[in-house]
């Protein structure tokens, strides 16, 4: 059986509110083309929709971003602390709480057809963990899931001692995936002192960077990451021009 082809981009730093505005020019394409077919009958088949797969990969500026069932009274920071700080802020539409983004760190955006692999977004989370957590085993880190919360940690189910290096949160639409995962890798952790990360209290927040005690290559880890994509989804990722 053929993989399915990802079409894979590596955007750089860019501004969050321009990725999420590009994220949503993708899905939007792709909602259209799968409205269409249903329209014209043609969706009997859900692996023959024209829909195409998109895998991006940037870094942010840093900033907030609350999801739709986050608290804000998880930010700890008001509006003038915030741009006193240069840290910017968004209501998100994706799951989860809240989280930070910025420089170090890989955030991952898949624009997936979940009808061309599983239609079950608690597998397509699992995935995204695997995908995470097989990236990690390659630096000897041992992560792992920790029940009920999204996410990859290190030290599960020891108190004290927990600590999450990924955090997720999607969207889901017709089955069309957007927003994923960011993944802390040389990360200025003093950012997640003025949030309750994911809204978790009692619980730390850490980096490979602090994991290793040294400064990672983000490039090999970007493609590590791209490896561990690959298996675990059993696609192919080519480079868009």
């Amino acid at each position: 059986m053929d993989k399915q082809q990802v079409l894979f981009e590596d955007m750089g730093l860019m501004p969050y509110q321009q990725a999420w505005d590009y994220q949503e020019q993708l899905l939007k394409e792709n909602v259209k083309e799968k409205s269409l077919s249903r329209q014209t009958g043609q969706d009997a088949e859900p692996g023959k929709v024209p829909t195409k797969h998109h895998l991006i990969f940037c870094e942010h500026n840093p900033v907030y971003t609350l999801g739709k069932t986050g608290k804000m009274a998880h930010l700890l920071m008001n509006e003038d602390a915030l741009e006193k700080a240069g840290i910017e802020f968004y209501h998100t539409n994706r799951g989860g709480d809240i989280t930070f983004h910025g420089p170090g760190q890989v955030v991952g955006y898949p624009i997936f057809d979940l009808e061309k692999f599983e239609t079950d977004i608690g597998k397509y989370l699992r995935n995204l963990e695997e995908v995470i957590i097989d990236t990690l085993a390659y630096y000897h880190v041992a992560a792992e899931r920790s029940k009920g919360e999204t996410g990859v940690w290190i030290d599960v189910g020891k108190p004290g001692l927990e600590r999450k290096i990924c955090a997720m949160g999607v969207r889901c639409s017709l089955w069309i995936t957007m927003h994923g995962f960011a993944l802390n890798v040389n990360t200025d952790l003093g950012y997640f002192n003025n949030i309750i990360p994911c809204g978790i209290q009692y619980k730390q927040v850490t980096s490979l960077k602090k994991e290793l005690g040294h400064e990672v290559n983000l490039q090999e880890i970007k493609n590590q990451i791209k490896k561990s994509f690959e298996k675990v989804f059993s696609i192919s990722l080519q480079e868009q021009n």
